[in-house]
């Protein structure tokens, strides 16, 4: 009862303090208030205009505002569409605050979690402030520009090509213009801790250090100050409790002997909590908590990973930050998945590519156990003049101070293929490239003494950094998947500390073929470096089928050799979701890089199971595959069938016959030796495979695969036909038929749908079912529909040999 009206109390005094207009949020899980410290999520109910102008006086006048709710992005459908590029310009938002009363004792501010790319403020026609760059939070005081009423805010956000402000325009990412991240109202005394910076000096099994370095901000008369700092164990039990007066603006807070520490590692990622108070007699003034985690690593030289004293085989996936339909505006809910996925998929490293992410990302590492290289955009471009320089110092000043504290981050990356493509006269200078290469590495080891810093593929600068990524596009941009061990080889003997960032390769989901290309006779078999311009060499990426069987094969042979290397430090697989790209328009799903694991909603294709059987700690087994049920060959040749597997024991079964039991046995390939060879039956044939776990669990996977033996001839017409989905829209399926009516399991020709009346596609998703222009899988393409219930719904597709076939779905 006591709590309750603490609580009860709490709000009150909140909302005694400012009334806000129904545009701000109190959602209590993204709201913290307290008598001294507020913090109130205001995403909901802004205005929006499309508009560039740079004049107030024009946008105040403006009429044609919409609702949104934030985060947003004005790109979340035009980098998808069909049209060449996408909007890079500037739009603002408006919102009205009221405050009934203003506190004199306290400051009031807009924490951005992050607008792309440059940002300006205004508060009642007043210029409170901006920020230059993307991709990191910034905050805006507007404590004197605010008055007690109602408090106009305009937000003007630009993402226009801007050669001084990384990444460059040539990097293979949409750069999303919006707020597109979370925005928040907060307070504070004026008197406030306005940063904690948590250090681990020492830490080992037996015993551990914490260092706090506290700031304080406005600190005008330290008598009778006391900092108090109280550390909790993962249980929430008081481990130590330090008192100490402050003072100047800057103290330091030391732990000199934590004993026994529960470490954070990537499969127990403890983690400690501390509290920092300012307080004066016995009154806080102010409070602010983080989380800690006690962990120590070494890179060994030119051999593997150590985390805690044991060796960790890194490994590791890529994240980039957009999703169908949003875009990078993503929610929480949404940031969180992905990394959830990543972790059940066995992950305990992830390059966050190519910029620093959403605040809820580095949160979801820490408590997940995957270990972080946090990047700065410079992402091709070369080196750029004085304005640019400061731009990119500046950008890693604020990534490193903003997420110091999270445990999870091993690594600051000062860039990617940076003298690619530069954007300044003489901008892939060597000389100027390796000193400005220098400075920030420089600076971020002054920054943070406690950690690494990584380049991928600028060779030349190889030695500036503390670990070094070169390219090995095996099997895809160059050579054979098979030449991948030989480059591993050679690397770790090269480079002191090498940790492979970026292999795999694109596959189209639904895409199969009973006999995947490999290249031989066709591509240098021995060669792994990746070309800047694609037609200087052959290789797969070019030739290849596209073919989920294809990048089956290339990932578990990469997995093969890096599971069975104890000096490997690891490997980071591009990229774990299909994203998009302006540089791609050609793709099966246009503008999309289809590398992913998963595709762009988050849908795993078959090659995330592949990383599963190798790293996943649940029990599983799939069976390869299931987007594939229509198969067809001769009579009596056999086919083999895969299954993807973390059990010991796999055991198969073909239309209820048991057909063997097999041990899995990573040195064989392909599926670790979990293969077997099936005389398909005319008509539907039912598979099931049964793995069983060291510790007897037993799971299955069941697959039903339609077989005929007769081969179809050339596609003669394009068919329509439709179901209805659980939410009410219907998925339209496009089949490619010869004159037989038979489906064209080797037609992969582009197919572009049309709704022509009753309804709107779901376009512009860079999705396999949400996109207008798409490429056929096996004499497939589909695509979601939304009807509007009033007609009947007239549906087109078409392509340059089938001029149009029609479809009606009554209402």
């Amino acid at each position: 009862m006591k709590n309750q009206l603490k609580i009860l109390k709490i709000l009150f005094n909140t909302i005694a303090l400012f009334s806000l207009t129904a545009s701000i949020s109190f959602c209590n899980a993204q709201s913290l208030s307290t008598s001294y410290r507020s913090k109130q999520n205001i995403n909901n109910d802004w205005l929006y205009l499309e508009n560039d102008s740079q004049n107030l006086s024009n946008i105040k006048m403006a009429t044609n505002w919409v609702n949104i709710n934030l985060p947003h992005t004005w790109n979340f459908e035009d980098v998808t569409d069909l049209v060449p590029g996408y909007r890079r310009s500037a739009s603002w938002y408006k919102k009205s605050i009221i405050f009934n009363t203003i506190d004199e004792n306290k400051l009031y501010q807009l924490y951005f979690e992050g607008a792309n790319i440059t940002t300006k403020v205004y508060v009642n026609g007043y210029d409170a402030g901006g920020h230059i760059g993307g991709y990191i939070g910034f905050m805006i005081d507007i404590t004197d520009y605010i008055k007690n009423g109602e408090n106009e805010i305009l937000v003007r956000v630009d993402n226009s090509y801007n050669p001084e402000i990384i990444p460059s325009q040539k990097s293979d990412f949409f750069i999303y213009g919006g707020i597109t991240r979370d925005l928040w109202l907060e307070t504070v005394a004026k008197t406030h801790i306005s940063n904690i910076k948590i250090s681990t000096p020492k830490v080992s099994a037996k015993r551990a250090s914490l260092k706090i370095n506290v700031s304080i901000d406005n600190l005008t008369d330290p008598n009778n100050l006391l900092l108090k700092a109280i550390l909790k164990d993962p249980q929430g039990n008081v481990v130590a409790t330090k008192i100490l007066k402050t003072f100047s603006s800057n103290s330091e807070i030391d732990f000199f002997e934590i004993k026994n520490p529960q470490l954070w590692d990537t499969t127990t990622p403890n983690l400690y909590s501390i509290s920092v108070s300012l307080v004066k007699s016995t009154t806080i003034l102010d409070e602010i908590k983080d989380v800690v985690g006690f962990r120590w690593f070494e890179f060994k030289d030119h051999g593997p990973f150590y985390l805690n004293g044991k060796r960790l085989l890194l490994r590791g996936t890529h994240r980039h930050e957009e999703h169908a339909g949003v875009g990078a505006a993503m929610s929480n809910k949404q940031h969180r998945a992905d990394m959830e996925s990543i972790k059940e998929m066995g992950a305990n490293f992830v390059r966050l590519a190519h910029y620093p992410q959403d605040p809820e990302i580095y949160k979801a590492c820490d408590e997940l156990g995957l270990l972080v290289w946090d990047e700065i955009p410079w992402c091709r471009g070369g080196v750029g003049n004085d304005v640019w320089k400061t731009n990119t110092k500046n950008l890693l000043k604020e990534m490193i101070t903003q997420n110091y504290n999270h445990p999870s981050i091993i690594i600051w990356s000062l860039g990617n293929e940076m003298y690619w493509l530069p954007d300044f006269e003489d901008g892939d200078n060597i000389k100027k490239m390796n000193a400005f290469l220098t400075d920030l590495n420089d600076l971020s080891h002054q920054l943070d003494p406690s950690r690494k810093t990584a380049i991928r593929k600028y060779y030349e600068g190889a030695n500036i950094v503390d670990v070094f990524s070169p390219s090995i596009w095996s099997g895809w941009y160059s050579g054979s998947y098979k030449s991948y061990k030989k480059a591993i080889d050679i690397y770790k003997k090269e480079y002191k500390h090498f940790l492979h960032a970026e292999y795999g390769g694109s596959s189209h989901v639904g895409r199969h073929t009973e006999n995947p290309i490999t290249g031989e006779g066709q591509i240098k078999s021995d060669g792994w470096e990746e070309a800047i311009v694609q037609t200087d060499v052959s290789n797969i990426a070019q030739m290849g089928d596209w073919s989920e069987n294809y990048i089956v094969d290339l990932f578990d042979w990469h997995l093969r050799v890096s599971e069975s290397d104890p000096n490997f430090v690891g490997n980071i697989q591009w990229a774990f979701k299909d994203f998009g790209t302006p540089l791609r328009p050609e793709n099966d799903i246009p503008y999309m890089n289809q590398k992913g694991l998963v595709d762009r909603e988050g849908k795993p294709k078959d090659a995330y199971y592949v990383f599963k059987s190798y790293w996943a700690k649940k029990p599983f087994a799939y069976i390869e595959s299931h987007t594939w049920t229509e198969r067809e060959g001769p009579e009596n040749t056999p086919r083999t069938i895969s299954v993807y597997s973390n059990c010991n024991k796999v055991t198969f079964y073909h239309n209820g016959k048991k057909l063997s039991q097999k041990q899995r046995d990573i040195s064989k390939f392909p599926a670790s030796g979990l293969t077997w060879d099936i005389n398909f039956f005319e008509g539907e044939n039912e598979l099931v495979a049964m793995g069983v776990s060291e510790n007897g669990e037993k799971v299955t996977d069941t697959l039903i695969v339609n077989y005929r033996y007769k081969k179809n001839e050339a596609a003669k017409d394009l068919k329509l036909s439709y179901r209805k989905l659980n939410n009410g829209n219907y998925l339209v399926t496009a089949t490619a038929t010869d004159k037989n009516g038979m489906r064209c399991l080797n037609y992969e020709d582009r197919v572009y749908f049309q709704c022509l009346s009753g309804g709107k596609t779901k376009k512009n998703q860079g999705t396999p079912t949400g996109s207008e222009s798409i490429k056929m899988a096996n004499g497939q393409a589909s695509i979601e529909v939304i009807p509007n219930n009033i007609q009947n719904l007239e549906m087109m597709v078409i392509n340059q040999s089938f001029k149009g076939t029609y479809l009606t779905i009554k209402k």
